[in-house]
C-alpha cells in the first residue's frame, strides 16, 4: 500500500469521523421520531458557527465546543417546541414534515449569513505542525478529530445499552405505542433524543470547522452523506450509520485522485444506489 493511499486512507477516517457523529443524530431522530430531517446539516453549521462565535472571545476552543452543543440543543429543543410537536400532534403527512424541514434549513441557512455573513472563518486557534509517520504526514487536527469521534462513539455505545434512558429509547425506536402503554415516559424520551442529536451533530460541526473553513453552506453539503450514511446503515440503527459514515468517507476521499475532488457528492450517492440494489435495507438490520 503506497503512501498516497494510506494518507488519502487516513482523511477518510477524518472525514468519517465527522459524517458519522452528524448521521447518528439523524438517524436517532427518524428512528425515534420518524422526521427526515433536512435541517439536520445547517444544525451542524449552526454548531460551527457557535463555537466561532463563544471562540472569538477568548474562551478555550474545547470549551466553546461545549458551549456551542449547548446552544445548538436548545435550538433543536425549539424547534421540536414550535414545530415539530405541534406537527405530530395534528398527524401531519411525511411529505409536510419533511417540506417544514426543508423550509427551516433555509431559515437556518440565511441567519447564519446575516448574523456571520458569507465568507470563510477560522477558529482562533494556533496552527500544530503534521505529524510524520514513516512518511505518512497527519495534520494533529485530523488526529484529534478521530480520537474525539471514537470516544463520543464509545459514550453513546454505553448510554443506548446500559442507561435506562437508553433502553427506552430502544423501545420508543421498535413501537411508540407499544412503550407508552407499557410505561414509558415518550415525552422524556423525545427530549433526549434531541439532546444526544443535537450535541452529536454541533461537535460534528465543530470539528469540520477545525479540518476546513467555517462557512455557511458546510452542513449543506454534508446532507448527502448524511442521509447516504443512514440509508446504507440501515434506516434508524446509530450503529449501522457509524460504519456507513466510514465507508464513504473513505471511498470519497480514496476516489479523489480518479474522478477529483468534485464527485465526492456523487462517490457517496453511488455507494448509497448500489447497496440498495442489492440490499434494499441497507447493510444493517434498521432501528436501534
Amino acid at each position: 500500500m503506497n503512501a498516497q493511499l494510506v494518507q488519502l486512507v487516513v482523511n477518510g477516517i477524518s472525514v468519517g469521523s465527522i459524517i458519522a457523529l452528524g448521521a447518528v443524530g439523524l438517524t436517532l431522530t427518524y428512528g425515534i421520531l420518524r422526521l427526515s430531517n433536512f435541517a439536520h446539516g445547517d444544525f451542524l453549521t449552526l454548531g460551527a458557527y457557535l463555537t466561532l462565535l463563544v471562540n472569538s472571545t477568548g474562551i478555550n476552543i474545547w470549551l466553546s465546543m461545549i458551549l456551542a452543543a449547548v446552544g445548538t440543543v436548545a435550538a433543536m429543543l425549539l424547534s421540536e417546541k414550535l414545530l415539530w410537536s405541534r406537527m405530530r400532534s395534528i398527524r401531519a403527512t411525511s411529505t409536510t414534515f419533511i417540506i417544514i424541514s426543508i423550509g427551516l434549513a433555509l431559515f437556518l441557512r440565511n441567519g447564519i449569513i446575516f448574523f456571520w455573513g458569507g465568507s470563510n472563518q477560522k477558529y482562533n486557534v494556533p496552527v500544530a505542525p503534521a505529524l510524520d509517520f514513516w512518511g505518512i504526514k497527519i495534520p494533529q487536527v485530523k488526529l484529534l478529530v478521530i480520537v474525539l469521534a471514537i470516544l463520543v462513539i464509545l459514550l453513546l455505545h454505553y448510554l443506548l445499552q446500559n442507561t435506562k434512558i437508553g433502553k427506552a429509547m430502544r423501545a420508543v425506536a421498535d413501537d411508540i405505542d407499544l412503550a407508552r402503554v407499557s410505561g414509558i415516559n415518550v415525552d422524556q424520551v423525545i427530549l433526549w433524543t434531541w439532546v444526544i442529536a443535537g450535541s452529536l451533530t454541533s461537535l460534528g460541526g465543530s470539528m469540520l470547522g477545525l479540518s476546513e473553513a467555517v462557512r455557511p453552506n458546510m452542513g449543506w453539503f454534508l446532507i448527502l452523506p448524511l442521509f447516504a450514511s443512514v440509508i446504507l446503515g440501515g434506516i434508524g440503527n446509530p450503529y449501522g450509520a457509524i460504519a456507513a459514515a466510514f465507508i464513504i468517507g473513505i471511498v470519497q476521499e480514496v476516489s479523489t485522485p480518479l474522478l477529483g475532488s468534485q464527485y465526492k457528492q456523487g462517490v457517496a450517492l453511488l455507494i448509497m444506489i448500489l447497496v440498495l440494489l442489492i440490499r434494499p435495507k441497507g447493510l444493517f438490520k434498521g432501528t436501534i
